[in-house]
């Protein structure tokens, strides 16, 4: 057997239940799936992170795990080599002590990061894979340069949310080219950082439609009294809103509009003419759901995640993360993470500029779901079809 793939680390900061917790710490300790424990079969052997608060442990597990930690992302990347030895790259820009910008966006170093990180490669004249967490950045147009120095230096690219490897109660998981009438998420949390969250979960579903996604022509986001005037006013279908509440059981006494802190929606209209909404409403819910129109009938899931603990949802990503290390091939398209990128910056503007619709030409967005499937959860439910609000509730595989 050949020697283990050489994993680098860069993130932001590294304190409890911050994305390095549960994305780093399980390259080190290892993560639970429903198949058991998985052991890594990568080495996470050179560290950089850019803050140290007091509540830092990523200092006190390298040390444990024989990690070293570098003052730079160039010498995390030659860990302490010559040239660059590593094989891969774990990117983790979320949670820290940065600005926020007057349109709401917490301003990361994710492209100040990807930068650095390809002058490397283009230094050394090698690319390896990147798995990037989240959004590629908090500026659509930091997004594509990112995009275009991947293209480039043909950089294997994993990147996005947990979301999509979630489990699913009931479940559902489309056969390519379902035909799909509309649909709409439910969450809850900050509106750019949970609703990117929403938004990947919304397209990891439908870009299983017949003809794959087709990108993105108009965004707009709505809050409060705008939005509630929307719903009464039939901008998205109440029937599946009713159909992907229906699927979470703990729920507060009392309305919607009552329970819901800051009421969000994001319209979408997707270039083939599919509509599609993603609804935060934080104080009713603490998970997300989805709903669809799908062949004449309503499909329903809900994403189970694991808050607390070590989020074992986040399991299921790090078992897909290490399988793209190990082959170079993303198991679903980082296409799905620049529309996504493209769509919550679109919204984020709309909110800033009085809730107005926004044609988006630059999110002509091509691309099609793969045929084989990502290590996934088992699936242990079948699929969820009803057109009732109440539908009963299924214990998640957890």
């Amino acid at each position: 057997m050949g020697r283990q793939l050489r994993v680098a680390a860069i993130t932001t900061v590294y304190y409890p239940a911050s994305h390095a917790d549960v994305i780093i710490s399980k390259f080190l300790k290892g993560w639970s799936i429903d198949e058991g424990f998985i052991t890594p079969e990568v080495d996470l052997v050179s560290l950089y992170i850019d803050q140290i608060p007091e509540t830092d442990i990523g200092l006190d597990l390298a040390k444990k795990y024989g990690v070293r930690v570098y003052p730079s992302i160039r010498q995390a990347l030659f860990a302490g080599c010559s040239t660059m030895e590593i094989d891969a790259v774990l990117l983790i820009g979320e949670h820290g002590d940065y600005p926020w910008n007057e349109r709401g966006r917490q301003i990361y170093p994710r492209r100040h990061f990807f930068e650095q990180i390809t002058g490397v490669f283009a230094e050394c004249k090698r690319s390896v894979p990147v798995f990037s967490d989240k959004h590629f950045a908090y500026d659509y147009s930091d997004a594509q340069w990112i995009w275009d120095r991947v293209k480039q230096l043909k950089i294997p690219l994993m990147a996005g949310s947990s979301l999509p490897l979630a489990w699913r109660n009931p479940w559902v998981e489309y056969n390519i080219g379902v035909d799909i009438g509309e649909a709409i998420v439910v969450g809850f949390g900050g509106v750019e950082s949970y609703g990117f969250h929403a938004l990947e979960a919304l397209l990891c579903m439908v870009e299983r439609r017949q003809g794959g996604e087709t990108g993105i022509a108009s965004v707009q986001c709505l809050e409060g009294n705008k939005m509630w005037q929307s719903f009464d006013e039939k901008g998205w279908s109440s029937e599946l809103m009713d159909a992907a509440l229906g699927s979470i059981k703990e729920k507060p006494a009392g309305s919607i509009k009552e329970n819901t802190e800051a009421p969000t929606a994001f319209l979408l209209e997707h270039n083939d003419g599919l509509r599609t909404t993603v609804l935060m409403l934080g104080g009713y819910i603490r998970t997300f759901a989805y709903a669809a129109q799908v062949d004449g009938r309503v499909h329903w899931s809900r994403f189970d995640l694991v808050e607390g603990g070590t989020y074992a949802h986040f399991g299921y990503l790090c078992h897909n993360i290490q399988k793209f290390f190990q082959t170079g091939i993303a198991p679903y398209p980082p296409d799905r993470t620049l529309l996504a990128t493209g769509v919550i910056d679109a919204a984020m503007n709309s909110r800033y500029e009085d809730n107005r619709e926004i044609k988006t030409t630059w999110l002509d967005i091509k691309y099609s779901s793969y045929t084989e499937m990502p290590f996934r959860p088992v699936a242990a439910h079948p699929m969820g079809e009803s057109i009732n609000p109440e539908a009963p509730d299924r214990t998640g595989h957890i």
